[in-house]
Parts: structure tokens; C-alpha cells; sequence
């Protein structure tokens, strides 16, 4: 087994931008396997690499028994329908808030050998695409809540067993305020 412990809320890690992936080796194909077999272990639809400490633009998916990773994941939306509903975070555990994403994407990237991916997603799956690639760019679903509900989510995070009021994270406006997920 390489299930690997999973950064909490607060670690800086989880608020660093992830470096793009350059080389396609061994190294590279255990990180794959690492987050792939912890996010199994914990139950999660995604782990990306930063969730492990790793500076890398890489995660992995588990959602409706399709089981995959992307790397150095690109973005598109086909449209502006939105979905809003209930977002968790393995680097939170137990929080779950509703969280606004958009209802489709489209991500382009590479698997672990270099060779060119496109998924398209929807429900699920596209808030897991856009969950998990928010964290490589140091983003956390946290970000994206309206004030409302960002003040929920940081009274949910205080109670938690796992919150260390000596280390208070701090959370962010979201990167897009004024855009779509601005709210």
C-alpha cells in the first residue's frame, strides 16, 4: 500500500500554486498511484498532489466507478449553466458546504506517460474536475462561498476535532470575484 497522509486545512501547501508537470518517469507514475490508492482509502472523489505536499500539477478521480488522473489539467466550459450543491475537501474533513460550480467542463491534459487526455464532465464530475484543479492553483473550495456560507463553513472547521486554533488558517476571497463563481 502507499497511502500517503493528506495536508489539512492550514497547511501552506494547500494555498501554493502547483508546479506543471515536465517529466513523465517513475517517480511521476507513483505519485499517480499514491494518490490514487489514499483517495480510495478515504472514500474521496479526488486528491490532487498539493493534498499529499507535493508541488505538482497531478490528480486523481473517483466518481460514478470511473477511476482515473489527469495532469497538467487545462479548463473549458461550454457554457454558463451552474450547479450548486453540497462540496467537501479531504484537507477538511467532515465539512461540507454547497458550493456553486459550473454544471460542464471540458479538461484537457495528459496521463502519466505524457500522452494527451480530454474528459468531459458533467454534475459529479465536473465539480470534481474543477474542485481538484482549484488546488493546484492553491485554491480551496472555501474561496469560492458567498459570505453566508463561507462563515458556515469557517464555524463548521472550528468545531471539527482536527481544527488547531493555535494555527488558524486563513481564507480567501475568491480569485473570480466579479465573474461567475463572484458571488
Amino acid at each position: 500500500m502507499t497511502i500517503q497522509p493528506i495536508r489539512l486545512f492550514g497547511d501552506p501547501v494547500l494555498r501554493t500554486p502547483a508546479d506543471p508537470v515536465t517529466t513523465f518517469d517513475k517517480e511521476l507514475r507513483k505519485l499517480v498511484r499514491d494518490l490514487t490508492e489514499t483517495m480510495l482509502d478515504e472514500a474521496g472523489a479526488g486528491l490532487a498532489a498539493p493534498q499529499l505536499g507535493v508541488g505538482l500539477r497531478v490528480f486523481a478521480f473517483d466518481v460514478d466507478d470511473v477511476v482515473g488522473h489527469l495532469i497538467n489539467p487545462v479548463l473549458s466550459f461550454p457554457n454558463e449553466e451552474e450547479q450548486d450543491g453540497p462540496e467537501g475537501c479531504l484537507s477538511m474533513p467532515g465539512i461540507y458546504i454547497d458550493t456553486v460550480r459550473r454544471q460542464k467542463v471540458i479538461a484537457k491534459g495528459v496521463n502519466e506517460y505524457g500522452d494527451p487526455i480530454q474528459i468531459v464532465g458533467t454534475g459529479l464530475m465536473s465539480r470534481c474536475i474543477q474542485h481538484e484543479t482549484d488546488h493546484l492553483d492553491g485554491v480551496l473550495f472555501l474561496d469560492r462561498l458567498d459570505a453566508k456560507r463561507r462563515k458556515e463553513a469557517m464555524k463548521q472547521i472550528r468545531q471539527a476535532d482536527w481544527y488547531n486554533p493555535d494555527t488558524p488558517p486563513t481564507v480567501k476571497l475568491s480569485p473570480h470575484a466579479g465573474g461567475i463563481f463572484g458571488r
